[in-house]
């Protein structure tokens, strides 16, 4: 059985390469964890070197398949890097995935000030 912790990535397109950026600088502490992301995010994941379980582009449902994860607890935590300022076709699943993490006492990181100290305090946890 894994003792590995299991975190969801997600960006918006804005916040992609803010995401790509934060992945490189804890590249250490990441290729630790068992990865999740939405597959457009999953992607330039990879090309980081490290390993990542792609689900569907986040309009495609990927959003969705990630909060069924949350609600199952099946992962610890997620890094979401939303896009405040944009338009997203699929809101809806993005408000229902936040939703999932309150609810379900999900850990929620939205931006890389904050996905630095939830990530930094899972490492402190083990």
């Amino acid at each position: 059985m894994s003792t590995k912790r299991t975190i969801a990535l997600i960006a918006h397109d804005g916040r992609k390469a803010e995401m790509v950026a934060f992945v490189k600088d804890y590249h250490d502490i990441l290729k630790e964890m068992n990865l999740i992301a939405t597959g457009t995010t999953g992607s330039y994941i990879q090309k980081t070197g490290l390993e990542v379980t792609k689900k569907l582009s986040g309009p495609q449902g990927g959003d969705a398949q990630i909060a069924a994860m949350a609600a199952e607890g099946t992962v610890e935590a997620i890094l979401f890097f939303r896009d405040p300022l944009g338009k997203h076709p699929h809101e809806p699943d993005v408000q229902m995935l936040l939703r999932i993490c309150d609810v379900h006492n999900v850990p929620l990181a939205t931006n890389p000030a904050t996905a630095k100290l939830l990530l930094l305090g899972m490492t402190d946890a083990k």
